[in-house]
């Protein structure tokens, strides 16, 4: 497909409400969004974390995927954590959309799947990620509500550590980035 008519084809349409809140139109389904660097999804993170210190809440958003589930974006955490990924990449494109969304699959991830606590630690600094979790959650597919099928992430994550034991957690907190 030649670049322009690619561009159009992954185009991302956004619409302002009377209430402020942003409605995008998304061509694809979540599980077809492209994968992301660790590196990136560092940043995301980084970017997130200041927006919420300075209280940058951000727009309600709507995400309505072609032929697939319209999600909301309406609280007040997953609002902000939307905004500083738009400020920093943009959510017009699917590359920074696919950014944001498994930076939110992440969190959301961290919270339901106790069996991830010995893959992060909380600390004055921010939070620490194990490399493999960080490069697991960049690349491993978003299922059909754009969350991670924990499964599929235990099983990989699994296969990763086994492969890299002894390797010391990613810090994640302000200012520090992910060795590229």
């Amino acid at each position: 497909m030649p670049r322009s008519s690619q561009a159009k084809a992954e185009a991302i349409r956004v619409a302002v409400s009377g209430d402020g809140a942003l409605h995008y139109a998304i061509p694809g389904r979540p599980e077809a969004l492209p994968a992301v660097t660790p590196q990136a999804l560092s940043l995301a993170w980084d970017a997130a974390r200041a927006a919420a210190a300075a209280e940058a809440w951000g727009p309600h958003r709507t995400l309505v995927f072609e032929g697939g589930p319209v999600l909301a974006l309406a609280d007040a955490d997953a609002a902000c954590w939307a905004e500083a990924v738009d400020r920093a990449v943009g959510l017009h494109s699917l590359a920074g959309l696919a950014l944001c969304l498994r930076l939110l699959a992440l969190v959301d991830l961290l919270g339901r799947a106790g069996w991830m606590r010995g893959l992060f630690a909380i600390g004055p600094e921010g939070i620490e990620l194990h490399p493999a979790l960080l490069g697991a959650a960049a690349s491993e597919p978003l299922d059909a509500g754009a969350r991670f099928d924990e499964t599929a992430m235990k099983r990989l994550l699994s296969h990763r550590i086994a492969g890299t034991a002894g390797a010391a957690p990613a810090r994640m907190g302000q200012g520090q980035r992910e060795p590229g």
